[in-house]
């Protein structure tokens, strides 16, 4: 029988190094600036000048955000060093993304530097789905393919703490996009995500955990609905801090434990039904960060295992058979897949 690919590749420790430190001083500097770095423009006033920042808020939209009047110099110096970091990260994200690593694109960015700057990755909102995906990729250090996605997927285990409620839908026009609300299954379902325009327009949908698949759950703190996802109480048992890069933007935000979104990958590519490209990609995804996760923790792979409930891992071990010949390449994961094939 033919060996197996390996499915993914480690970044140099130099690259790792490089990226730890941009996620370091990210996670230090506080509130984002939104879109492009800028410039500063001087106007003239009634009795004093004042400086705005110049920037594209997306592409294409230029903006002006008021800093202050021409004598409060403290103000303005504080945007220009603010404006000096923007553009630091923005060249650190480009050379990282030449080095292989994951960067989503600048709608993704703008969407979540709005969610970041609102406090709601602090209080306890949670990054999922394919976006996650990368932001691990780029966590644990590894190179491996991956492919675009139009949807950003949002979740959160318990009611969001967050210091000032805020409209979800009133956060995503901040951005400037134009998102609309996605109409429910009927008149009367409320709207759980919103998107941009377009058959491909960009997506971004509000989950939370439940029984049942697709049923509307409220989210009383963001004025808002999401879809209930079976055993996303697993997925979000002790999320942990991280980054995301898209855009010119590396953000703080929060992930699931990489072990347990790689089992609750597998269950969720089960229920796809007549989404068999999807149900692919969530089996691929969760395969190559096992092969990472093997290497880097095989002890939290193991205990994730053994902490899923025995109704999510029922689908998932016809599937593992198939998972360990994809996995040749690997034999640490090879070991893993089989310990819980036979659990």
């Amino acid at each position: 029988m033919a060996t197996s690919a390996n499915l993914f590749r480690h970044q140099e420790l130099a690259f790792r190094t490089q990226y730890a430190e941009l996620k370091e001083r990210v996670l230090a500097s506080g509130r984002l600036l939104p879109g492009t770095p800028g410039t500063l423009a001087r106007r003239g006033g009634t009795g004093y000048a004042y400086w705005y920042r110049v920037y594209y808020s997306v592409p294409g939209k230029q903006s002006e955000d008021f800093v202050g009047r021409d004598d409060r110099e403290t103000v303005v110096q504080n945007m220009r060093y603010q404006m000096e970091f923007s553009e630091w990260v923005a060249a650190q994200v480009s050379n990282l993304r030449k080095l292989g690593f994951q960067v989503a694109d600048k709608s993704v960015a703008r969407v979540l530097v709005e969610l970041h700057n609102r406090g709601a990755f602090d209080a306890g909102l949670t990054l999922v789905g394919t976006l996650a995906f990368m932001a691990w990729l780029n966590e644990l250090g590894a190179v491996a393919v991956t492919g675009r996605t139009q949807d950003l997927d949002l979740t959160r285990r318990d009611p969001l703490k967050l210091a000032v409620p805020f409209s979800f839908m009133q956060s995503m026009l901040a951005t400037q996009m134009p998102f609309f609300e996605v109409p429910g299954m009927s008149a009367s379902t409320p709207a759980t995500s919103v998107k941009l325009p377009g058959v491909q327009g960009f997506r971004v949908e509000l989950l939370a955990p439940g029984p049942s698949l697709g049923a509307v759950i409220r989210v009383p703190e963001l004025q808002w609905c999401a879809h209930s996802v079976p055993y996303f109480d697993y997925l979000l048992e002790s999320p942990e801090s991280a980054a995301a890069l898209a855009g010119g933007h590396c953000v703080p935000i929060r992930l699931p434990q990489a072990a347990r979104l790689i089992w609750h990958k597998l269950y969720a590519s089960t229920q796809r039904h007549g989404f068999p490209e999807k149900a692919a990609k969530d089996r691929r995804q969760a395969l190559v960060l096992a092969a990472v996760l093997a290497e880097e923790d095989p002890g939290a792979l193991r205990s994730a295992c053994e902490a899923a409930d025995p109704g999510m891992m029922r689908p998932v071990r016809p599937l593992l058979a198939r998972l360990k010949e994809q996995a040749q390449a690997h034999p640490q994961a090879v070991e893993i897949l089989d310990l819980c094939l036979n659990r």
